[in-house]
């Protein structure tokens, strides 16, 4: 196909676009209303079901089957992190030196790391009371695993991470996502249809299924931020080319910062205490 004739289809297509976007926003009520329609039985939907948060009924109840394709997305980022930054042939492993941190601020973040994770479980728990969810109670459940690198450093971080532990947790999250769903189906409903008891409103037992999906995704969410973070940092930190140097053909393995790797300059030569390629 010739870039003239290529460029003739995407016009077509960019017009087509065009006239059925023109069309729905002229249909569009006026900006400022009282007209809600979708609000409305939103919220009527959600107190029939007896879940006190709204979104937490649209996402994982009214559009649950959206919100699966959502933490597909990021199921298949992940995988697709690993894939690509797994270590290649020419490259091997160092270990990453001691950062110089002072004692207090280690101190301060073994007090709230508990405190951050509680957090987490929190949000996620009371997902369909109040607002939160799996969303958000995992990013914040993984950033309180984070806080032993950033106050620490990275060797204490990868005492207590098991990248293999949170891969399968990581896949667990999105299967049981689906094994809900296919619970559904067994009873004779629909795919992801909320089946279950509606339990009592305000309570962590309401929803019916919404808390079983708020879980599911935590699981996921959390344990995919961090084989995230993981395959970053040992990006940016343990892992260099076989000469000791910096591999031009992949990910810069210190930013652009100028940050090293491991400790070394990009040079492979050890850097100065105090520096910024000291810290892992």
């Amino acid at each position: 196909m010739s870039p003239r004739v290529r460029m003739a289809v995407l016009a077509a297509g960019l017009l087509g676009l065009a006239a059925l976007l023109g069309a729905a926003f002229l249909q569009l009520p006026r900006f400022g209303g009282s007209f809600h329609p979708y609000g409305r039985h939103a919220v009527e939907a959600a107190l029939t079901r007896h879940t006190s948060n709204t979104v937490a009924s649209v996402n994982f109840d009214q559009r649950a089957f959206d919100t699966l394709g959502e933490q597909a997305i990021l199921f298949g980022a992940t995988l697709g992190t690993v894939v690509i930054l797994r270590t290649a042939r020419d490259e091997h492993r160092v270990e990453p030196q001691p950062a110089l941190v002072p004692a207090p601020v280690r101190r301060y973040a073994l007090a709230v790391l508990p405190l951050t994770l509680l957090t987490g479980l929190y949000v996620v728990a009371h997902g369909q009371v109040s607002p939160g969810g799996g969303f958000q109670g995992g990013v914040v459940a993984a950033t309180a695993l984070h806080l032993l690198y950033i106050a620490i450093d990275y060797r204490a971080l990868r005492r207590v991470r098991s990248v293999a532990l949170f891969t399968l947790a990581d896949a667990a999250g999105e299967a049981g996502y689906l094994l809900v769903g296919l619970g559904a189906l067994l009873s004779g409903a629909a795919f992801l249809r909320n089946v279950l008891p509606y339990g009592t409103t305000g309570t962590l037992a309401s929803g019916g299924t919404v808390p079983l999906l708020n879980a599911a995704v935590g699981v996921e969410v959390a344990a995919a931020v961090v084989v995230l973070l993981a395959q970053f940092l040992d990006q940016a930190i343990v892992i260099e080319s076989a000469d000791g140097s910096q591999d031009e053909g992949r990910a810069p393995r210190g930013g652009a910062s100028g940050q090293t790797n491991g400790g070394r300059t990009p040079q492979g030569r050890k850097s100065a205490p105090g520096s910024e390629g000291s810290r892992p």
